[in-house]
């Protein structure tokens, strides 16, 4: 048994075993409330230099398999989890989640608190924190002093660790209606497969394309992915983004995706205190007065008025917040009325569910035909 310390930068200091690889890791300390779906949790890109807690008392039951990855490894810098199951009891499974963890460098902690831990994140908010487990492990003002030094989740920019370093194409898989720029900016593998379902050739294109490259490309619609970081560290996005508003391309934004539209049209965003991270978020389609259950990943949201019609500060005309959370206010869906662009915060490609807010891929794809059509 090794012994594993996870320690807050408040000076809190949660004692378990390891689990996964052995080491030291440092990143934001969030949780994640979803009761399934750990493994679409840990390869999703936007968790990228972030320690998720998760809430689910037992973790790793149905070990992992090779079909449901987020993307092309794990992104998480570290995992917490209270019980690690000991038995793998799914059909679907190759190997158990602490084997993956430990293959893929990922350094965890099992056997905390993490019912304490969850509550001082949700009372003191999100913070720096560290796992330290075998040779790794030094005295506590030590391993504090390395999570002091660490950087804040505010200010960083990872998108360009995260996303594709090159383009690729991949083809429609039912009629085709048109041809998508997707920006990869932490995309998810699921979201992809509901762009091509519902009619589209996608060209996913790495962080640091330009314009130029983007319209040369003759696109129909544009596309911007969930991803890490800051985005008010993202103005090569925004000004890009910018641009496709001015050629009136039809957009769609989520998550990340969203944050950019909100400040592509004016607006600015802010860091919540401990964020929205789960399967079992409400939100209010304010259009249809639908509460959806959504699957949420986000730090970050944008400041824009609920409840009017607003003019856009950045001169792209009127916008209206179209969703926005019950828990909290938070707004969760920006509508453009005077150009073919919205964006949702969730994400209604939940691979492990739920499924309410798929209906935004069918609207997307009516709104490319009318632009087509017209």
């Amino acid at each position: 048994m090794t012994i594993a310390h996870l320690v807050l930068e408040d000076g809190t200091i949660y004692r378990g075993r390891a689990y996964g690889a052995t080491g030291r890791t440092l990143g934001e300390a969030v949780f994640a409330t979803g009761m399934t779906g750990y493994q679409e949790t840990i390869t999703d890109p936007s968790y990228a230099g972030q320690i998720v807690v998760q809430t689910a008392p037992q973790i790793g039951n149905t070990g992992v398999n090779d079909e449901d990855p987020e993307s092309r490894r794990i992104w998480v810098a570290g995992y917490a989890v209270r019980q690690a199951s000991r038995v793998v009891s799914s059909w679907r499974a190759t190997e158990s989640l602490d084997a993956r963890l430990e293959r893929d460098g990922i350094v965890g902690i099992q056997g905390i608190d993490t019912r304490a831990l969850t509550r001082r994140l949700r009372d003191a908010g999100s913070m720096r924190a560290g796992i330290f487990s075998g040779d790794a492990v030094g005295t506590e003002a030590e391993m504090l002093d390395q999570v002091l030094q660490s950087p804040q989740m505010a200010g960083q920019r990872l998108a360009d660790v995260v996303s594709t370093p090159e383009a690729y194409r991949l083809p429609a898989t039912a009629e085709r209606i048109g041809h998508l720029a997707v920006l990869d900016l932490g995309v998810k593998a699921s979201t992809l497969r509901y762009l091509q379902a519902q009619g589209f050739d996608l060209t996913v294109l790495p962080h640091s394309v330009t314009a130029d490259e983007v319209f040369a490309l003759g696109v129909d619609a544009a596309f911007y992915s969930n991803g890490p970081g800051d985005p008010a560290a993202s103005d090569q996005y925004v000004e890009l983004l910018r641009e496709l508003l001015r050629a009136n391309l039809p957009f769609f934004g989520i998550c990340f995706g969203n944050q950019l539209l909100g400040r592509a049209l004016g607006f600015g965003t802010y860091k919540l205190p401990f964020g929205h991270r789960g399967i079992n978020q409400p939100v209010l389609d304010v259009a249809t007065g639908t509460v959806e259950i959504t699957s949420q990943n986000h730090g970050f949201a944008v400041d824009a008025p609920i409840g009017e019609i607003v003019e856009s500060p950045a001169g792209f005309g009127r916008v209206q917040v179209s969703h926005y959370s019950l828990n909290d206010q938070v707004v969760e869906g920006l509508r453009a009325l005077d150009l073919p662009a919205f964006s949702v915060q969730y994400h209604p490609e939940a691979a492990a569910g739920p499924h309410d807010s798929m209906y935004l891929f069918d609207r997307f794809a009516a709104l490319v035909r009318e632009r087509k059509d017209a």
